[in-house]
């Protein structure tokens, strides 16, 4: 007793306010590494292979302008999701009756298709790094995803793992691109002038990185983990421009990693059934070492974004089920997994060519779930608590809006070719 009333007065109010500090900054940490890992994945690392090998230093261009489209993408969906309190297909159907119905089902469709990509990307990988066939290494993968949905802390599984492979592919791309001796003197200079500018190749990296469900991720995070209404602003704020942050210089790296061995003379292959060219790339800059370096940071891109994909796409499902407990969202979220698991196991598209093409797809997406949520914070503020949204924010929106329609249009064909269709 004697030792009890030694304990300062207050000290468990500051203990508490400590505990309240940390938490909230590992629900940005881990908003920001969902978004950011959602966005750096297979996709992302063939997408960049494959346009750095067909356009060279102009492709630096293209990386500028997607993640100037990006930060004005994610700065407003995380800001009117956690003004609102609600997800994005609730915010939708708030704002225009049905409409997040639509939006949810586009979302989880598209979520699909990339979550088919991403687990041939966690066999592609596992084969660089152990020589396993893709379709082995890709149904070990996705049965580990599996077992984090089902452990009994799902959320701090997943919180923890998304940060540790985020951090691990920013390094080991660092040292792949110091290794290739890029010319980055050109590069800067066409991310500003380049020699050419390709509507396509934009619309599907920025599908890649705030495309489809990557749009929504760490604005769902952190709406699971409490990180709502004015008081969090502007914390939120900075941690979508983080993310994008992160995501711009993980690309720009990557880029000039590929730049460095594109520029020596390297043909890489990017259009047969095996076409792999990140590792084709990675092999050529830095030998066995570069290819199983590759393999590491491809399984691990893929498989953050199996997790990231299977996360947000399912949370979109509590639109048409309200109630849903969190239990039921793991368990529909480990059928999502298995889905894209046969998917992948089935489907004869090469795995390349896939990849870029969900990339696409999810860009063709992001400008109908944009128009929505501008829309609701130019006439609904009633939504947001009364919260007057910045003009200058949503005027920027709308121009972005509008220039995502309208590659999305110039795009489409081009994007649907990759399969054939």
């Amino acid at each position: 007793m004697e030792q009890n009333a030694a304990v300062p007065a207050g000290t468990g109010v500051i203990a508490q306010g400590i505990h309240t500090v940390k938490s909230r900054r590992s629900a940005l940490v881990a908003a920001i590494f969902l978004m950011a890992t959602s966005a750096i994945g297979p996709g992302f690392i063939t997408q960049t292979a494959t346009f750095t090998t067909k356009l060279g230093a102009a492709f630096a261009f293209g990386i500028l302008a997607s993640i100037l489209i990006d930060f004005v993408v994610q700065l407003n969906i995380w800001r009117i999701v956690t003004l609102t309190r609600m997800r994005a297909s609730d915010v939708a159907n708030a704002a225009i009756p049905g409409s997040g119905y639509l939006l949810a089902v586009l979302v989880i469709v598209g979520g699909l298709f990339f979550n088919i990509g991403n687990i041939g990307g966690t066999g592609l990988g596992l084969n660089a790094v152990f020589g396993l066939d893709p379709k082995i290494g890709g149904a070990i993968s996705a049965v580990f995803s599996i077992g984090i949905f089902l452990s009994k802390r799902a959320g701090l599984a997943v919180d923890r793992f998304i940060v540790f492979a985020g951090i691990l592919m920013i390094v080991l791309t660092l040292y792949v691109a110091f290794v290739s001796g890029p010319p980055v003197g050109d590069a800067l200079f066409q991310t500003v002038l380049p020699d050419t500018i390709d509507f396509a190749t934009i619309t599907t990296i920025v599908g890649g990185t705030v495309g489809g469900y990557i749009t929504y991720s760490g604005a769902h995070r952190l709406l699971d983990r409490g990180m709502v209404g004015q008081e969090h602003l502007p914390a939120v704020s900075r941690a979508a421009l983080t993310g994008i942050a992160v995501t711009g210089l993980m690309r720009y790296v990557l880029f000039l990693a590929i730049l460095g061995v594109v520029a020596s003379g390297v043909v890489i292959d990017t259009a047969s059934q095996a076409a792999n060219p990140a590792a084709q790339a990675f092999q050529a800059a830095a030998g066995d070492v570069g290819l199983r370096l590759f393999g590491i940071i491809f399984w691990a891109a893929a498989i953050t974004s199996v997790i990231g994909a299977a996360y947000t796409s399912i949370s979109f499902i509590t639109v048409f089920k309200q109630d849903i407990s969190e239990h039921a969202r793991n368990m529909a979220t480990v059928v999502f997994i298995a889905i894209s698991l046969v998917s992948y196991l089935l489907i004869t598209t090469p795995p390349a060519a896939m990849l870029v093409f969900v990339g696409g797809l999810n860009g063709l997406i992001l400008p109908i779930g944009l128009s929505i949520f501008l829309f609701a914070a130019w006439k609904r503020e009633d939504l947001m608590g009364g919260y007057h949204y910045p003009r200058w924010l949503l005027g920027l929106g709308v121009l972005v809006c509008a220039l995502t329609w309208y590659m999305g249009y110039k795009s489409a064909g081009t994007i649907f070719g990759l399969l054939g269709l």
